[in-house]
């Protein structure tokens, strides 16, 4: 694998592709399985960047990967839609040298439109509501909480809808993702989601890293009525996740995610703006960040892990 080429935009043509993503394309392999391709473009902001994090498709993936492995032990019952980092021997040769590290194979599943966001920390937009309201996706907390206090009782489901891309999250009650996916679904996306994300922040904590908040997806399995983890999992795309070492309430936190790219983006006055080509240090920090956490939550460098 070359760490010097750094992938945008790429065409398996030896699959049928089923749509793009900010960062992900998806391919059907057959009627029940799908490819998850990730490239090395990074969001921030609902906003795609012109340019890529280097190593970053591989990062994400081997994560979820390490991930998807470590929860089905951790989490009674809990089912998931992996299946191999394989690629499947339908895709050409050349291609396949292309997306080898940065795929897996998955279930084909009926997503649920709904964005499963755990928060264990006051911080971010659930610090801004805070300040403002006192509460937190719509819920009172005590007074006096500082910026990147833990929450108080434990970490709280706060939903959101899953939007089109190219448009904005919408924050939701819970009541309101009970009307979306039906009461039952419901109730075991949110127990699902509070208890991978507690067995998330416990395996990461003893490697030194605490998970503040992160966003899941699950899925319905229609033969066997099961709630399925899908898409990525606690990765530094879809989470905060800082330095234990350096944990210090009331201030903003060193983070192991694209917060840094995200802060460079609002210093600089291009938050949310289209176009932005982001300076080569500002991406080198990024991935580094990425792969500095990787190493931490998995015992390995990408590159160990990619030549085991």
């Amino acid at each position: 694998m070359s760490s010097n080429q750094v992938i945008t935009q790429l065409s398996v043509l030896s699959l049928p592709k089923v749509t793009e993503g900010k960062v992900r394309d998806l391919y059907t392999v057959d009627e029940n399985t799908l490819l998850f391709v990730t490239t090395d473009r990074i969001s921030a902001y609902d906003v795609v960047m012109r340019n890529g994090v280097p190593d970053k498709g591989a990062l994400l993936t081997q994560q979820s990967a390490h991930w998807f492995r470590i929860l089905a032990e951790k989490v009674p019952g809990l089912k998931t839609h992996f299946l191999t980092t394989d690629v499947p021997a339908a895709v050409r040769a050349d291609e396949a040298e292309i997306i080898r590290h940065r795929s897996m194979q998955v279930r084909k599943l009926r997503v649920f439109p709904l964005e499963a966001i755990v928060r264990g920390y006051v911080t971010g937009s659930a610090w801004k509501e805070y300040k403002a309201h006192g509460t937190v996706h719509g819920t009172p907390l005590p007074p006096g909480l500082r910026e990147c206090d833990a929450v108080p009782g434990g970490p709280i489901y706060t939903p959101s809808t899953k939007a089109p891309l190219g448009q904005h999250d919408e924050n939701i009650s819970k009541e309101r993702a009970a009307e979306i996916v039906g009461e039952k679904y419901a109730k075991r996306i949110e127990d699902l989601a509070l208890r991978v994300f507690r067995a998330g922040q416990e395996h990461a904590l003893e490697r030194g890293i605490i998970i503040a908040d992160t966003k899941f997806e699950f899925a319905l399995d229609e033969e066997t009525d099961d709630v399925v983890l899908v898409d990525e999992v606690l990765t530094s795309d879809s989470s905060r996740m800082w330095p234990k070492d350096k944990y210090e309430p009331g201030r903003d936190q060193e983070s192991f995610d694209k917060q840094f790219l995200r802060n460079w983006l609002t210093e600089n006055g291009l938050k949310g703006k289209a176009g932005v080509e982001v300076p080569e240090d500002v991406l080198r920090a990024t991935s580094d960040r990425y792969k500095e956490v990787f190493r931490r939550l998995t015992g390995k460098t990408l590159e160990e892990t990619l030549q085991g």
